[in-house]
């Protein structure tokens, strides 16, 4: 794998078969960035075209589906029983292999666009973890693949009016949680296989912060950027110490950065009071608020969904569905085009971008300075998890059901 495209220590599934298979092991993919290297994959699909299965899921959530090999693993929560549950499926046939009831308590406050489980489980092929929240603590619990709880860890408290939705970044032999909110408000790492907190940071200036670190080794330094604490920092993920960051530009943050290789920028963009966008140099140390911010906009500046970046272009949408295609040298908006309300998040393979909305169509687009859609795809519900990409498919959880959809042969 080359340096610089490092995210923690997964690493892709090769198989003799295809050399680009991967698995999907996290939130937004093994690079955390929603790029894949997949490259057959279907680029038209309707109701009875393409779709290899499709599975009634139980209960209701927002968390995205992870994919290692021939499993499939999704979080949900059943309102009436208000237990949070861990799926697992046959990605081959979409059949239910085992679910098992992580939590049974009083449904929390929320923000009306949230779900009772938004977090994605993230996997290293042996375990399956997963964070959810009791109404007080954040926990953190690891299963290992026949469904059976390995540990349980509390590593503190939480509170948002807007609800839970956090999900798990693994790293070596590390599973590292945001903890941002209105409690504690820390960030903390914990043993894969115990369970037991290695490191805790406490954050000094509480916000809400949903936005999901990623890793990167750049120029020799493995940084973790992570965006909360009314800032955007990198620490080094072995030991939780900051390396640099830059002050704001405001509050809240929800969506994931996402690091330029070519242009070596990070791109990040805050909620609210007030959305920024920012690129940013990752080489520095100590506050570099005035000394490494390349530029900055609000025009194209994104919310809840986390863009897709190609060499040149970062391609952001704003829960309104206004998607803009933004210079990532300079932050000059290319175009600007409106595909419909949006809370999941694209993603980026085949070459090209895979745009979801919440009526449950996606919109593909070849990437580049001019907006040309190749198709305009319908699952026929609502949707607000963000695609998964694994073995020449991809993976959609709708509303009421979960597809699977490849090229039929």
């Amino acid at each position: 794998m080359k340096k610089g495209f490092l995210f923690g220590s997964i690493l892709y599934l090769w198989t003799s078969c295809f050399a680009t298979a991967q698995n999907w092991p996290n939130w937004r993919g093994g690079n955390g960035d929603g790029t894949s290297l997949e490259t057959n994959l279907p680029v038209q699909w309707d109701a009875n075209t393409n779709i290899i299965w499709k599975t009634k899921v139980p209960g209701f959530g927002h968390s995205s589906p992870i994919v290692w090999e021939d499993k499939l693993f999704l979080f949900t929560a059943d309102t009436e029983t208000q237990e949070r549950i861990l799926l697992c499926y046959n990605s081959n046939s979409g059949d239910l292999i085992w679910q098992t009831s992580l939590l049974k308590a009083k449904l929390e406050d929320k923000h009306s666009d949230n779900s009772y489980a938004s977090g994605t489980p993230a996997t290293d092929g042996k375990m399956v973890y997963v964070s959810f929240f009791d109404g007080e603590n954040v926990i953190v619990a690891a299963y290992d693949f026949s469904g059976t709880e390995i540990w349980r860890q509390t590593p503190g408290t939480f509170s948002s009016p807007h609800g839970y939705s956090c999900s798990p970044v693994l790293f070596e032999d590390k599973v590292i949680i945001n903890g941002n909110s209105l409690g504690d408000s820390f960030m903390a790492a914990m043993n894969k296989t115990s369970g037991k907190i290695i490191w805790k940071v406490p954050h000094e200036k509480p916000a809400h912060s949903f936005s999901t670190p990623i890793i990167r080794e750049i120029d020799g330094v493995t940084q973790m950027i992570f965006c909360g604490n009314q800032e955007i920092a990198s620490y080094d993920p072995n030991t939780g110490i900051k390396i640099w960051f830059v002050d704001g530009p405001s509050e809240d943050f929800c969506s994931s950065p996402v690091y330029n290789k070519k242009h070596d920028l990070l791109l990040v963009s805050s909620a609210w009071p007030q959305r920024h966008l920012l690129a940013i140099k990752p080489d520095g140390k100590g506050d570099v608020s005035e000394t490494h911010v390349v530029w900055r906009t609000t025009k194209g500046a994104y919310y809840v969904p986390s863009p897709v970046c190609t060499d040149d272009y970062l391609y952001t949408t704003m829960t309104n569905g206004r998607v803009h295609c933004l210079n990532v040298t300079n932050g000059d908006i290319v175009w600007i085009e409106d595909m419909g309300k949006q809370y999941s998040s694209a993603v980026l393979a085949n070459g090209l971008v895979y745009m979801p909305n919440d009526e449950g169509v996606v919109t593909v687009i070849k990437p580049g300075p001019e907006f040309t859609v190749l198709a305009k795809n319908e699952i026929g519900e609502k949707m607000n998890a963000s695609p998964a990409i694994s073995n020449g498919k991809i993976y959609i959880r709708g509303y009421e059901h979960l597809f699977c959809i490849g090229k039929n042969d």
